[in-house]
């Protein structure tokens, strides 16, 4: 156990970096280790006595939320076709998750803290679990997106209060390699998980990709109440910031619902003017909510470290083109390309296998130069990476999987590889060390909303070039077909068009194939474009005084 009071932690140096964040990429975040140092006990909490086995717990606990935030992507196409869900409600299935753990995963933390983290960790495997049965029998899209809300509400207790048990389980000695035992399986689950994910979706069904967390969730309950001990924060909210996480659940999810509305209505219609500027007020509100609040789950004052606004905007600019890269990439390979959802699954390991094998070189960078020569370098990688994605195709015409999509995922997984480590280590040295905890939940909440609105936004993007593209194609096809801002094309059983499109089947998957496939080269040119925005943000902001 570590030591009941924790001792005056100064600003840690700029050389202290975690290396250990080769999970990051597909559904991760750079400051989680940050949550597992910043973990401490109270003078009455007892000893762990089972440290192995409570690791065990904790790696369950998150490998299952963290396989869960990726794998969903590889099954998509199969759960549209048997649910016959439009793109919109494709869109939400993975949004809905993504809003409840992002806008309660601030709250999860000090809940845990304060109540207890075993006891929090408990309740949401629980709730995760019940949720995930739901999502395998939703007999339709609608029932399925609610139950996946109510997943995000269980990993929002679970992922913060399992990073919180490692750091109350184990002292200042045995941290390291606890840490380092956590991040390699979750560097494991970041890279098999869509991979087995999608077997599972080829061999059984989509559902099972749902049913496979009961077992885990099962072995995972039973390791917490045998082997590990109750521990709270010392210093712990006695208030709970109730009003702070609505806000911020209500303003996001009507932003989100807004954005995703305007694929197919307009950004005129009154219905998305309503929900986007609604939630605009909501947040705003959000942000006076904290401001006034005497125990605030997102306390404002951190953000006037410069070096802590630029790495949280790197976050926000660099996972959304990274959360939107992942949402739609999948897709495209299955229904343009004829992957199964275990090749495209497959496809995404560049990305997990590079940071993992790269991650301690980008580190000793970091050390070497600074954080913000990488900071500033990984997204300008990154963001060349999104463009060869558009590039490659136009140029050379080849769209196989080798020359139009392998090249691009190397080059992100390098960008990656050079932005994690800095970007954990700008973080930590950028608030006091007692406030380390704080920090690494909201960079984790950053990231979080990134991919929210990524998917979100960059629908509208997908959804409009694919209309046009698909339109163009018709038209130089002499094939009649229906215009309108509508994606029914790629919806299964859904009609392209007139009768007539009937007689052109192969003409028409021809065409289809290729809108897709322009659709997802727009979306990743503006994936580039905020990795480069990013990159403006960190060669701006960070590495300069506060």
């Amino acid at each position: 156990m570590t030591s009941p009071e924790p001792p005056e932690r100064p600003v840690i140096a700029a050389r202290a970096r975690a290396p250990y964040a080769a999970a990051v990429p597909l559904c991760g975040n750079p400051a989680d280790e940050l949550a597992i140092r910043g973990a401490r006990c109270s003078l009455h909490d007892r000893p762990c006595r089972h440290k192995r086995l409570a690791l065990a717990a904790t790696i369950l606990g998150s490998s299952m939320a963290l396989i869960d935030g990726s794998v969903v992507n590889v099954a998509l196409a199969a759960l549209q076709s048997e649910l016959h869900a439009s793109v919109a409600a494709i869109q939400w299935v993975v949004d809905a998750y993504l809003l409840m753990l992002a806008s309660l995963v601030l709250v999860g933390g000090a809940l845990g803290d304060r109540y207890g983290r075993r006891r929090i960790f408990v309740c949401g495997i629980v709730l995760f679990t019940l949720a995930s049965a739901a999502c395998g029998l939703a007999p339709n899209s609608a029932t399925l997106i609610a139950a996946r809300a109510v997943q995000g509400i269980g990993a929002a207790l679970l992922v913060p209060s399992s990073l919180s048990i490692i750091g109350a389980v184990f002292d200042d000695h045995e941290r390291g390699r606890a840490i380092g035992i956590w991040a390699g399986f979750a560097s494991i689950a970041s890279a098999l998980g869509p991979t087995a994910g999608g077997w599972l979706v080829d061999v059984f069904s989509w559902r099972a990709i749902f049913f496979l967390n009961l077992p885990i969730a099962a072995a995972t309950l039973v390791l917490a109440l045998v082997a590990v001990p109750d521990s709270h924060q010392p210093g712990a909210p006695q208030r709970m910031d109730w009003s702070g996480a609505i806000a911020a659940a209500l303003g996001l999810g009507a932003l989100a619902y807004g954005l995703t509305l305007a694929s197919t209505h307009g950004f005129a219609a009154p219905a998305v003017l309503a929900s986007v500027a609604g939630g605009g007020i909501v947040l705003i509100g959000f942000v006076v909510i904290e401001a006034s609040s005497a125990q605030p789950m997102m306390p404002l004052d951190v953000f006037q470290s410069r070096d802590f606004s630029g790495a949280n905007l790197v976050t926000l600019l660099l996972y959304f083109g990274l959360g939107g890269t992942l949402f739609f990439l999948p897709f495209t390979l299955i229904r343009a390309h004829g992957f199964t959802a275990t090749q495209a699954g497959a496809a995404l390991l560049p990305i997990p296998l590079i940071i993992g094998g790269l991650s301690r070189f980008a580190g000793g960078l970091a050390d070497r130069f600074g954080p913000r020569l990488p900071l500033t370098a990984g997204p300008m990688v990154t963001a060349a990476g999104f463009v060869l994605f558009a590039l490659v195709p136009a140029v050379s015409g080849d769209t196989s999987y080798w020359a139009a999509f392998f090249p691009a995922l190397v080059v992100v997984g390098l960008g990656m590889t050079l932005t994690v480590a800095p970007l954990t280590t700008t973080v930590m040295t950028s608030v006091p060390g007692e406030r380390t905890g704080v920090a690494s939940g909201i960079n984790n909440a950053v990231a979080r909303v990134a991919s929210l609105i990524a998917i979100a936004a960059l629908g509208i993007v997908f959804t409009w070039t694919h209309e046009a593209a698909l339109s163009t194609r018709l038209d130089a096809l002499h094939i009649p077909h229906r215009a309108g801002p509508t994606l029914r094309s790629i919806a299964p059983g859904a009609a392209l068009a007139e009768g007539d499109l009937a007689r052109h089947d192969a003409s028409v998957a021809r065409a289809d194939a290729a809108a897709l496939d322009a659709a997802f080269r727009a979306v990743a040119l503006v994936c580039a474009a905020a990795a480069l925005g990013g990159a403006v943000c960190a060669a701006l902001m960070t590495g300069r005084r506060k």
